[in-house]
């Protein structure tokens, strides 16, 4: 009875090597398309709750673009001056504040960089 058997040497014809390699490389293919797709979908959920958020608070987006650009502004040590978007800003805390809003715009603002809020405090006043 033989319980062990040990093999040393094994030469395979180089077609079916070839094979072989074919057939791990697309099961590589196979592995990276399925982590590439599972990141798309949570990327794609993650952009949908953030357009829930946008949509419940629509100064949210606006507060982004600023937070944005003042990391830009420290990160390249540049001023940025955009008139549209303070302009829009201008007329949504002027709307806040007239329908007396301001706890709840507070809550959602500090949330954000200290700058931003110091920004947007100056506008206010």
């Amino acid at each position: 009875m033989v319980s062990v058997v040990e093999i040393k040497d094994i030469e395979l014809p180089e077609n079916m090597q070839r094979a072989m390699a074919k057939q791990a490389e697309a099961e590589r293919e196979k592995r990276a398309k399925i982590i590439a797709a599972e990141g798309e979908f949570l990327s794609a959920q993650k952009l949908a709750d953030a357009a829930d958020v946008i949509a419940l608070h629509p100064i949210a987006l606006q507060l982004r673009n600023l937070q944005t650009m003042a990391e830009i502004s420290v990160e390249k040590n540049s001023t940025i001056i955009s008139r549209r978007s303070l302009w829009e800003l201008w007329r949504i805390l002027r709307s806040l504040l007239r329908t007396r809003a301001l706890s709840s715009f507070k809550k959602i603002l500090s949330s954000y960089h200290t700058n931003i809020l110091s920004l947007l405090l100056a506008l206010i006043k």
